[in-house]
């Protein structure tokens, strides 16, 4: 099977299996765990913040986010198809009670458009409190949130009073696709949250990235959603590891992810916007059934996912080289003769 679902289907390398295996480890409940406070340190370091808590998943990254710079009952801003409305189970209003106002389009959106949706300092109206930018943009196809609309934004929200997030999960490939390091990428926000398991092929874990005090906050909601961990260091040890090794090649991603794109373009019933090709995702429009056409796919041997009635999501990773993209690019095309998708 060539497995396009998700950056997140990478399998550790055995050189990754045996850093993880030599951790130095301890009970990071206790604050004790050497490899947790190591890579902690390595985070915060790189993206210019005080401090940095290893959590299990991107999702708790932003929920962490949203817990300690809202109260309930505020109202935060997103892009449309932001990652904390639909693809993390409703946790915003379960957890934090927050609800969600949309900026702008396709997910990125400036500063006009984000102020354009603050609600009025009525005691009638939800108080809006945090904004989030997502970059690069998971539904949007990857792409990157110009960094000069990022600062913008953030420099707006901070002359309103509000905080200002950035769902930075993919952040890696938005610096490898514009050369600009993370650092840079990050100084505009409050909070951050970056993942591991995704571009960058750990098995599990994200860091949420901010003031000391915010992350001694975050640390409180981390141990009441049941987010607290033993010997850690295992686990962040493969997230060290995937760092040092993993970011420079994130750019083969990228021009997997074009071939892929282009290759598919040329196909009858599929469609791709390929100047919306950035990084390693590539939404692929169908004059079909999606859900048709990721069945057929999986018979041929082909694992990819419908993201909406008629479009299928394709992510390049590290599992998959050129001759796999080729040979995708190949059996989706004929998945799309098997569903009966034509133009």
């Amino acid at each position: 099977m060539i497995d396009l679902r998700s950056d997140t289907v990478t399998q550790p390398s055995a050189a990754m299996r045996d850093a993880m295996a030599r951790a130095d480890v301890g009970d990071d409940v206790y604050g004790e765990d050497p490899t947790v406070h190591a890579l902690e340190e390595r985070v915060a370091s790189m993206l210019g913040k005080e401090a940095a808590l290893f959590v299990t998943s991107g999702s708790m990254g932003n929920q962490l986010a949203i817990a300690v710079q809202t109260q309930p009952g505020d109202e935060v801003i997103v892009g449309e198809g932001a990652h904390p409305v639909f693809y993390e189970a409703g946790a915003g209003p379960a957890l934090s009670g927050v609800q969600f106002a949309v900026a702008g389009r396709g997910g990125l959106y400036d500063a006009s458009e984000m102020e354009a949706v603050v609600k009025p300092r009525a005691y009638y109206a939800p108080r809006t409190s945090l904004v989030c930018v997502e970059n690069t943009h998971n539904r949007a196809g990857g792409r990157v949130f110009p960094q000069g609309a990022a600062k913008a934004v953030a420099d707006r929200a901070h002359a309103l009073g509000l905080h200002a997030h950035l769902d930075g999960a993919r952040l890696w490939n938005a610096a490898a696709r514009t050369k600009t390091s993370e650092r840079e990428l990050a100084a505009p926000f409050d909070t951050v949250s970056v993942c591991f398991s995704k571009g960058l092929g750990a098995p599990v874990g994200s860091a949420f990235v901010a003031s000391r005090e915010l992350v001694e906050r975050a640390r409180r909601f981390r141990k009441m959603w049941g987010g607290g961990m033993r010997q850690a260091g295992i686990l962040a040890a493969g997230a060290l590891f995937a760092l040092e090794h993993n970011r420079a090649r994130l750019v083969e991603d990228h021009e997997n992810a074009r071939r892929f794109a282009e290759l598919v373009a040329k196909a009858p019933g599929l469609r791709v916007d390929l100047a919306g090709v950035e990084t390693n995702i590539v939404n692929v429009d169908t004059d079909g059934a999606a859900d048709a056409v990721a069945r057929a796919a999986r018979a041929l041997g082909l694992l990819i996912n419908p993201s909406a009635p008629k479009r299928l999501r394709a992510v390049t990773h590290l599992d998959v080289g050129r001759e796999d993209v080729d040979r995708a690019a190949a059996l989706l095309a004929e998945a799309a003769r098997d569903a009966g998708v034509t133009r």
